[in-house]
Formats: structure tokens, sequence, C-alpha cells
């Protein structure tokens, strides 16, 4: 979902494959460096913040994060030079990084979407690094073969090279669609208007404000390494990214 009251302008919500770009520092002090155009993921909904740098002047200024406030903030690493308000400054985020965290998250909503439809059990939790992760379920009991059985399903999906589409709609349109809220509770707060919404079509469609890959064959192979009980009625799935 777009922050709207930032001043940056949010590239990776248009161009998920934007790896570099020209920017205008805003502001820069304490909090951390404002642009007005910014293609680094701030973090949310258990996706990390991107990294990468920022050239301007024949410096270097190493990112190291992102984070939502009243502004994005972009976060240089200790020592690094600031630029000015005022600077052109030219942006990147690490290449390997973004991309590995966009097959993660996409396989997520494939296991998502494979466990609800399969199972229906809506997720309560989640969390991701580069090429591994964890989804949470209000899964009551684990059947006999459900590790493999899920495991199988997910890895069909993906060489079915599903297409994964991305569109923001207002918020009643979006709300109208058939199990948008693929969580246990609904995390968009009331206050965002327009809601995007990530579709893999033909087997997941929620809301989600996080990058993703264009389809599902490029998420690779999931594995899915094991299953946690994490109490009563509730599952915890860890997985693996390969391939």
């Amino acid at each position: 979902m777009a922050e709207t009251e930032w001043r940056t302008h949010r590239l990776e919500l248009d161009d998920q494959t934007l790896r570099e770009w020209d920017a205008t520092v805003l502001a820069a002090g304490p909090e951390g460096i404002v642009l007005d155009r910014s293609a680094f993921y701030p973090g949310g909904g258990g996706q990390p913040p991107d990294q990468g740098v920022l050239l301007w002047g024949g410096v270097q200024t190493r990112i190291e994060g992102a984070r939502k406030g009243d502004d994005l903030y972009l976060i240089p690493a200790e020592g690094d030079p600031i630029p000015s308000p005022g600077t052109t400054v030219q942006g990147a985020v690490e290449d390997a990084r973004r991309t590995a965290l966009m097959r993660t998250h996409s396989g997520l909503h494939v296991l998502c979407g494979v466990v609800f439809r399969d199972f229906g059990a809506l997720v309560t939790g989640g969390n991701m690094e580069p090429m591994t992760a964890r989804m949470d379920f209000n899964l009551p009991a684990v059947p006999d073969g459900f590790r493999q059985a899920v495991e199988d399903a997910c890895n069909t999906e993906i060489a079915a090279d599903r297409r994964i589409d991305v569109r923001s709609l207002p918020r009643d349109e979006a709300f109208a669609l058939p199990d948008i809220i693929r969580t246990a509770t609904n995390l968009v707060p009331p206050e965002v208007k327009d809601v995007r919404i990530v579709d893999i079509v033909g087997l997941d469609q929620q809301a989600d404000g996080g990058t993703h890959v264009a389809s599902t064959r490029q998420v690779g192979r999931i594995e899915v390494v094991k299953i946690e009980n994490k109490g009563k009625g509730f599952r915890r799935l860890r997985i693996r990214i390969g391939g």
C-alpha cells in the first residue's frame, strides 16, 4: 500500500525490476536520508528492507536499510558521507539481495495459496530472509503426509509458471474480492484508501505491499524444511527456496 503522505515517490511499487535511478536529496539528518524518488523497499509484511548505495560527487554512501516514518528514510552506514539536501544522487539497490527476497516473498504467497486451497488454513504470522522463510497457520491438526503434500503442491504451482500480477484498487473494491485477506487478522490500516493487490493468477490473490517476481517459475523450488507446533491450533512451516 502506498504511503501517500510521504514525499518520496516509491519507484519499486511501479517497477519491481528497477535497480538504478537518479534522485534528489530532500532531507538528511539523524533519522536518515529522504529522496524525492527511491526504489529501496522499506520493509513490511515480513519482508526486510533493501540495501544498496547512493553515488554522488565522486563518493559513495552505503545504505544499510530503510524505514517508514513520516517520510521514507534511508539508513546510511555509520561513518559514511551524507549528501546535503538538493544534491543529485544515483541510487542503486543491491540486486542479489532484492531478487532473493522477491523470490522468497512470492514463494510464501505460493505456500499461502496452497495451504488455504487444500487445507483451509489462514496465515497468523510470517517472516523472511533471502531464500529462507517461515509462515504460521491456524491449522488445528497436521494430516498424515502433510509436509510432502504441501511441498509437492507448491512446486507443481511453480512449474505451472503462473503469472504474478500487481495492481491497486480502491479499498471498497479490494475488499469486495473473495478471500482477499489471507491472514487471520486484517492488517490493512483503515487510513489506506488504495489497496495494493498481488495476484498469483489462478492460485492466490491478496492485499500485499512487498516486492515479487513476475511468475511462479522464477521462484525456483520450495522445500518445506520443518513443521513446528506453536500452540493449540497453530503450526509454523519453515521453507527454503532453491533452484
